[in-house]
């Protein structure tokens, strides 16, 4: 008899069965806040390994905790790739998590040594562990096709007042207008209104007084419009990312809902089966 001849039905149902309840545990609220819990407090020892006082106290034993949590992480995406089965590689957070936890598994040695500043990336496995953190980050992401298009326009905008710039002011003022790349990050300056008015825009209007009228056009069109349109651009993803899970939870319940009356339905067959033999028997 084959292996494939030894597979029983009820051991297949209870594969199954087992599989079924691992990843109800592995989406419960309680192993999403015991995960949380660690993620932060893992943070929060990679953080002490900075202080060079704290490491010369209790270095060794923060090591171990470190190496600890990193077996747990380990284990944790195990359980999780044994509970979801292919279906785990079609999900890029839980990819990202094993992206994170791997980084930490290299030997930072040798020429490897400079892998032990990313082992704070496993701090970011927060993103993927709390849910609303996740939404937050796929809203980001669904808003960078229109930021990409506002971007080329703001790059557009400060290219042409930049050239305008070191065409007008660039004599007189080669330290802030001399080069195309000296405008350029004059103006990147003006647009964050970060000392502009002091340190740019005073002394040029001190030589050339209706200067004012070039920098006033140019923060009216890059800080008041052009990136307002960057916050237009990721609200309106926020509110599509928050549609998107409310039609998620909406689908979600109506397959519970589903599943309860299939339940039902498959109760209520067996009830009849019941009074009809009772009724066989007593007639």
């Amino acid at each position: 008899m084959t292996t494939a001849e030894n597979k029983t039905p009820e051991t297949e149902n209870g594969k199954s069965g087992f599989l079924a309840r691992l990843r109800k545990l592995i989406d419960s609220r309680q192993w999403e806040i015991c995960v949380t819990g660690l993620i932060i407090l893992n943070a929060i020892i990679l953080g002490l390994f900075t202080s060079k006082t704290i490491m010369a106290a209790s270095g060794g034993i923060i090591t171990k905790i470190d190496e600890i949590i990193l077996g747990i992480f380990v284990v944790e995406i195990v359980i999780r790739i044994i509970a979801h089965g292919r279906r785990f590689w079609a999900d890029p957070w839980l990819l990202f998590d094993i992206l994170v936890v791997g980084v930490s598994l290299v030997p930072a040695t040798g020429n490897l040594s400079i892998l032990r500043a990313f082992r704070i990336l496993r701090a970011l496995r927060l993103i993927s562990a709390v849910e609303s953190v996740r939404n937050v980050v796929a809203g980001l992401l669904r808003a960078l096709p229109g930021m990409g298009s506002i971007s080329v326009l703001l790059i557009l905008v400060c290219y042409v007042f930049a050239v305008m710039g070191t065409t007008l002011y660039g004599t007189r003022f080669p330290v802030l207008f001399g080069t195309l790349a000296h405008s350029g990050y004059t103006l990147f300056q003006v647009m964050t209104l970060d000392g502009w008015s002091a340190e740019v825009v005073r002394p040029v209007m001190s030589v050339y007084p209706k200067a004012w009228i070039f920098f006033f056009t140019f923060i009216l069109v890059t800080s008041f419009t052009v990136l307002n349109l960057f916050i237009g651009i990721i609200v309106e993803a926020m509110q599509s990312q928050q549609h998107i899970v409310r039609h998620e939870e909406r689908v979600w319940e109506a397959r519970e809902f589903e599943e309860v009356l299939e339940e039902i339905r498959s109760l209520r067959a067996e009830i009849q089966l019941l009074k009809t033999g009772l009724e066989e028997r007593s007639g």
